[in-house]
């Protein structure tokens, strides 16, 4: 842009000399030079126009505003008697953009990123332009850690007044950090205080992490996590002096030095709270975490302040201010704090706002809002929104903002935005195996079907040993009060002779009805009511209690189960928790006046733990317990069966629990009137991909208990390796691989 000035400025210094002329009516105006500007505009940017007046001074604006468009290198006013000519000589435009060695970056990435700074195809060729842009591709070399990549650019000329720009690129190899140093440590050992970093020197994850490679921005957050490292542990006056970031020759190794200053450790004297207490001083009291005597954590200061601001949110006081002011005493190394609150006004709820629903309905999430418009504002209804619409499952991300109403000081507004995702699956499936020989599924489920929030599926499975067809329907809000309704309709076979369950065959048809009833903001019951009618076959090489119970009873039972459920979730979120219990109570029980009299008992106990910003634990417990009443006792079919995903992982599916060996040898499943399972994971997200894809570290322990000495199980089966979720365009994938050798061989998927 200079050179384009400096030719303006130059042109119009020395236009009017060199093109002395008498005034004159200008009977037509001519343009010369041009290829591809079209005439129209070199006459839309020239301030003369045809009959007015030329003269010197007009002339040299002409000049001035053709320059001024860029779009010529030269531009010169001639007369030939009462016609203007202008003559322009145009600047070449780019036809074309290529890379020659580029690997780091996407090409289409590069290739918008120059279009905004003005190098594009079909664009006016500027070289201070492409200069620019050469040094900011070189720029974002250096970020990668790449310091000595090499960008030459090369303009070739070519027909039509055009050129054609090549970026050479020498990328290189990227920078590893060789050495971190800390100067100036005394109370903690470098060891310890690096520990702090996400930098480091080369590391067996650093191939994929990255975190080898310099970036300042990196930097200033490792320093900022070390200071707050210092302060948490009182050394209130801890300071980062000066840091140094140096480079090898050969631009391979990168070498930071930091200096600090720890200053002395501080303990707390005293804690007092001033201003205007909207709820009493006692309660807020309370929430303070740091106490007199305590070595100052900046930490604890922080959470006391935010404890204090989160609970004045409940009362209304959105925009409340918690200060903690410290008087420092540096002979005796303490330091006082006073608590300064200003509540501010109280704020209710204006208007809430929903927006990146383009499926969903309204008012399928804000039936999940506990914040109501018109309402006192209440910082954890707000909370409790945003997680149980996270919960739904129906979106990929869930933001909640509180901006202040413009020109008021007692209003705001929920503004809740959501990620749509897929909530559809449709899937056919052919598969083999070595017991079905040949698989075929299909299924059809709409979670949220056409944006109502209601759940509609249809199932099909058919194998050798299994066939299944289910139609059910679930509609959440069956009432305005979250009365959930819903019903299925089911017909199912199942054959094990070929398996490694006893032998028997069934086949089972029926349907129920299914209420859901609200009973706290986490909690639930359930009710249900069905009939089912099995038909059992029997063979020679079936368990003798298999037999004598079909000849018992029939071969075909009718049965009216009626089941009772309650459940609790506390889970932050809908698939990938990191905090939150849930509970679920579940009873099943077959009504006299069918066949068939039993009950199934099973609790689960489920907690996530969140032990970092990126590791979670978490733990899980199941029960189960079965058994007969009246004159019929358990039906054998429906025992409890253990082994695969769900339960212990590693084993292959139904292989715990009691056995039966026939004449030959052969051992065959029978499953048990009772089952435990217990599962500990370590999960953590993937960076970059922390809302759709997980790994963990499981160790699972579980077993199948018969009711008799013949049936009896030995102890517990343990299992561990590791497992990966994932949330994929057409639903949840989860596997696991067990690794262990001194656990049974297998692998689950």
């Amino acid at each position: 842009m200079k050179k384009s000035l400096l030719s303006i400025l130059i042109a119009a210094a020395f236009a009017s000399p060199a093109m002395a002329f008498e005034p004159f009516a200008v009977k037509d105006i001519r343009v010369e030079g041009i290829q591809r500007t079209e005439a129209g505009t070199v006459f839309g940017y020239l301030p003369v126009k045809v009959g007015e007046t030329l003269t010197d001074e007009k002339a040299a604006q002409s000049i001035k505003a053709l320059f001024a468009t860029g779009f010529f290198k030269d531009v010169r006013i001639e007369v030939e008697k009462d016609v203007m000519v202008v003559v322009v000589q145009e600047r070449p435009a780019i036809a074309t953009i290529n890379f020659v060695g580029l690997k780091e970056f996407d090409k289409d990435v590069i290739v918008k990123a120059l279009k905004e700074t003005g190098i594009a195809d079909g664009r006016i060729f500027d070289r201070a332009l492409l200069e620019k842009a050469e040094q900011e591709l070189k720029r974002q070399y250096l970020t990668r850690g790449k310091y000595a990549a090499n960008i030459t650019t090369t303009v070739t000329p070519l027909e039509r007044n055009r050129v054609g720009i090549n970026f050479n690129i020498e990328e290189g190899s990227a920078a590893k950090i060789k050495q971190i140093n800390l100067v100036g440590t005394k109370a903690f050992s470098e060891k310890e205080l690096l520990s702090q970093f996400e930098l480091t020197t080369p590391g067996w994850l650093t191939w994929y992490t990255k975190n080898d490679q310099y970036s300042r921005q990196k930097l200033s957050a490792d320093l900022e996590k070390l200071k707050s490292f210092y302060m948490n542990q009182g050394y209130l006056e801890f300071t980062v002096e000066s840091t140094q970031v140096s480079i090898s020759p050969d631009k391979q190794d990168v070498y930071i030095t930091a200096n600090l200053v720890e200053g002395e450790r501080f303990q707390v004297s005293s804690v007092k709270m001033a201003g205007d207490f909207s709820i009493s001083e006692d309660e807020l009291k309370k929430l303070v975490t740091i106490k007199p005597g305590d070595v100052f954590s900046r930490e604890k200061l922080n959470d006391t302040t935010k404890a204090i601001s989160d609970r004045l949110g409940k009362e209304g006081y959105a925009f409340a201010n918690v200060n903690a002011a410290p008087e420092i005493d540096k002979e005796k190394r303490t330091v006082a704090f006073t608590i300064f609150v200003d509540p501010g006004k109280r704020v209710y709820v204006r208007r809430i706002n929903v927006t990146g629903n383009t499926k969903t309905r309204d008012e399928v999430i804000r039936r999940e809002m506990r914040q109501m418009e018109g309402g006192w504002y209440d910082a954890d209804k707000v909370t409790a929104s945003k997680q149980r619409i996270d919960r739904l499952g129906f979106f990929g991300d869930v933001a909640v903002e509180t901006p202040a109403v413009s020109g008021t000081a007692d209003q705001l507004d929920v503004n809740v935005n959501v990620t749509e995702k897929p909530t559809g699956n449709l899937m056919l499936g052919l598969g083999t195996s070595s017991t079905d020989k040949i698989i075929l599924s299909g299924s059809i489920a709409q979670n949220n079907f056409m944006g109502s929030g209601n759940n509609v599926s249809i199932q099909v499975n058919s194998a050798k040993t299994y066939r299944t067809y289910v139609f059910s329907y679930t509609n959440p809000y069956f009432t305005q009060d979250g009365v959930s309704q819903g019903f299925d309709i089911y017909q199912r076979t199942v054959n094990t002779t070929t398996t490694a369950i006893a032998a028997y065959s069934s086949s089972s048809y029926g349907g129920g009805l299914r209420f859901g009833f609200p009973i706290g903001e986490k909690e639930s019951l359930g009710f249900g009511l069905g009939v089912d009618s099995t038909t059992i076959t029997t063979y020679a090489n079936s368990p003798q209690y298999y037999i004598d119970y079909v000849n018992n009873f029939g071969e075909t039972n009718l049965s009216i189960p009626l089941t009772l459920s309650w459940a609790s979730d506390g889970k932050d979120s809908y698939f990938f928790p990191t905090r939150g219990t849930y509970q679920k109570a579940a009873l099943e029980v077959a009504l006299p006046g069918g066949d068939l009299t039993y009950y199934r008992a099973s609790y689960q106990l489920q907690h996530f733990v969140p032990l970092t910003s990126r590791f979670t634990l978490m733990l899980n417990g199941e029960v189960g317990y079965a058994e007969g009443y009246g004159d019929s006792g358990l039906p054998f079919f429906k025992n409890f069966y253990a082994g695969g995903i769900g339960s212990v992982r590693g084993y292959k599916a139904s292989s715990l629990g009691p056995v039966q060996t026939d004449a030959s040898g052969n051992q065959y499943r029978l499953g048990g009137n009772s089952r435990v399972i217990g599962n500990a994971e370590l999960l953590w997200g993937i960076p970059g991909m922390e809302k759709s894809f997980r790994m963990g570290w499981f160790f699972d322990a579980g077993q199948v208990y018969g009711n008799d000495a013949a049936q009896s199980s030995s102890g517990l089966r343990y299992s561990t390796g590791l497992s990966a979720a994932w949330i994929s365009p057409i639903g949840p994938l989860n596997s696991s691989s067990r690794w262990a050798p001194r656990f049974n061989s297998g692998v689950s998927s």
